[in-house]
């Protein structure tokens, strides 16, 4: 994609920014503001399922004024966490999203409930009086009704009546405030969860029958525009189901305890989702990195696939998401063969399409970067790049561009404004039971508009898991020519790994002595430095495998992964 299609698609995307910025302040002010008084609801009705999990630890910490959300921890000494200014935008949208009410909850005590009503209390008297800043942003606003209707058993409990009526008036004025706010959202998941949480109201207190077939209509529409056929979500990010699970479980759970009949397109979303987010789960229970997608927490994602009724082996492919997968005798390869997200959704997009990881017996061998999700956002244009990915690298340039310009990321983020966009994909499976193949090829776009070139991949999966086969092509329109082609094909090794070499062989050792021996005969396979962005304490150096070539001496590259006493190179 070339600079002249670029500039039109990201100045829309700044006006259209601007736009609802300026909106949003038009509904702050004292215009707009006497829409959403109204009558206060009496009572709230049901208290919606967390599927989060929760440590009663930390309601012990926040007892004590430590606060620890997104990846820091802010002592208080004494003051009113909503007061606090030196913090990380992360952990300030953590702290008024108050989905950490869990862990309260989870503590079952008298003393935990007084803290969760005397700390809702703070935020009422600070911010539930005048809808700015961080805490009246839509989306942290969405997560925060949700939060409140979530655990208002814990905040009522013991509750005297003056703080019962202040309570449900300020979630009625967020409630209004969201159903004005949520038109102008930008799109993908963040809009999908103000509808859910505009659901869990009409359903959670008492309203007319109007508003929650509005509500559910609304819901219904968002989900089966951002919800794709294969389960996946509009911004192909793994991350993504996982969260919105976790909000549309509970809603689907709501809607049976209320005997309301739950729409068609929120039962054909949970029924889609819940496989696709097994068709991204690796032998040792961790999501593959795609896509903003950072450490897995393992107990997480089990409690949500526990819904899942669906049973048998995952899919195979993902065509809508643009993923395919190949699995057998206990190898997973997850690998990335479709195009970039739209500009709207590439916030969190990563450029490594046909990248892949590996996975055997529990052990992650061949990953991606990841992101570290909390950490500096000085590090997320490096995850992102296509060097942090286990794909091809041409000329030491990303298969996709980011907007860096530091006078936009306020307002934009960082989306991506160029990259694949003819992304084709074809499976080559063959044979069943020991004679069977699992196998793709799949090529990309994003080199050719600058280096004209093709990028093909071809993997296959063979002898019972045991064989690995990768081959990467390089295609020109009117045929290779030295200069400008220099080609990088990266393995990043996960930091559990270890690398040895023997012979002329490296070899992948896990802790529980499982090998793989990596082969390329055409190129000397190089050992480099790596970074695995997505490790539990944060980034962790770790290394990767590197064949450096000349697309235009070595068009068609063979390599291949052999676990233990795997068959030859073929």
């Amino acid at each position: 994609m070339n600079a002249a299609v670029e500039a039109p698609q990201l100045w829309g995307l700044v006006a259209r920014a601007l736009w609802r910025k300026a909106r949003r302040r038009l509904r702050a002010g004292p215009t707009w503001r006497w829409r959403y008084s109204g009558r206060t609801p009496d009572r709230i009705l049901i208290a919606p399922p967390d599927l989060r999990l929760a440590d009663p630890q930390i309601a012990q910490d926040i007892y004590y004024g430590r606060f620890p959300f997104a990846g820091q921890v802010v002592e208080t000494a004494g003051r009113s966490p909503f007061e606090i200014k030196a913090a990380s935008p992360e952990w300030v949208d953590a702290l008024h999203a108050f989905r950490w009410l869990r862990h309260l909850r989870a503590a079952q005590t008298d003393l935990a409930a007084a803290n969760a009503r005397a700390l809702v209390s703070e935020w009422i008297t600070l911010h539930g009086r005048r809808i700015a800043g961080p805490a009246w942003e839509p989306t942290v606003t969405a997560k925060r009704v949700i939060a409140w209707l979530q655990h208002s058993t814990i905040i009522l409990q013991g509750a005297e009546f003056p703080f019962y009526r202040a309570f449900l008036k300020c979630l009625a004025i967020q409630i209004r405030y969201l159903r004005s706010a949520v038109i102008e959202m930008p799109d993908g998941e963040d809009r999908l969860r103000a509808r859910i949480a505009l659901a869990f109201a009409a359903l959670s207190l008492p309203t007319p029958a109007m508003v929650l077939r509005n509500a559910t209509r609304q819901l219904a529409e968002e989900l089966d525009r951002q919800i794709l056929p294969d389960g996946g979500h509009l911004s192909r990010s793994p991350l993504a189901l996982l969260e919105l699970l976790a909000d549309l479980l509970p809603l689907r759970q709501t809607y049976a305890n209320q005997s309301s009949t739950p729409p068609a397109a929120l039962l054909g979303a949970v029924d889609r989702m819940l496989p696709a987010l097994r068709f991204f789960r690796h032998q040792d229970g961790s999501l593959a990195r795609f896509n903003g997608m950072g450490v897995t927490v393992h107990d997480r994602v089990a409690s949500i696939l526990r819904h899942d009724d669906t049973g048998g082996a995952s899919l195979l492919q993902a065509p809508h998401s643009g993923f395919e997968r190949l699995a057998m005798g206990g190898t997973t390869v997850i690998a990335d063969a479709g195009p970039a997200p739209t500009i709207d959704l590439s916030g969190q997009a990563h450029a490594g399409c046909l990248s892949f990881e590996l996975s055997s017996s529990r052990r992650c061998f061949i990953v991606n970067a990841g992101v570290d999700t909390f950490g500096s956002r000085d590090f997320r244009p490096l995850a992102r790049a296509t060097a942090a990915h286990s794909t091809a690298v041409v000329n030491d340039a990303s298969s996709a561009r980011f907007n860096l310009a530091s006078g936009m990321n306020g307002l934009l983020g960082t989306p991506l404004v160029a990259g694949p966009r003819q992304v084709r994909s074809r499976r080559l499976d063959e044979g069943q039971d020991e004679a069977a193949i699992q196998g793709f090829v799949a090529s990309h776009d994003g080199y050719l508009s600058r280096f004209n070139l093709f990028h093909e991949r071809q993997m296959v999966l063979a002898n019972g898991g045991t064989a690995l086969f990768g081959n990467d092509r390089f295609t020109k329109p009117g045929g290779l020519a030295p200069g400008g082609d220099h080609v990088a094909v990266r393995f990043h090794l996960h930091p559990e790994i270890d690398l040895q070499q023997v012979g002329e062989e490296l070899r992948l050792v896990a802790r529980d002595g499982e090998s793989w021996r990596f082969i390329c005969e055409a190129v000397p396979p190089l050992v480099e430095e790596s970074i695995f962005f997505a490790g539990l304490a944060g980034p962790t150096k770790t290394r990767q495998i590197v064949l450096h070539y000349r697309a235009s001496d070595h068009p068609d590259l063979a390599w291949a992964m052999l676990r233990n006493g795997g068959s030859d190179l073929q």
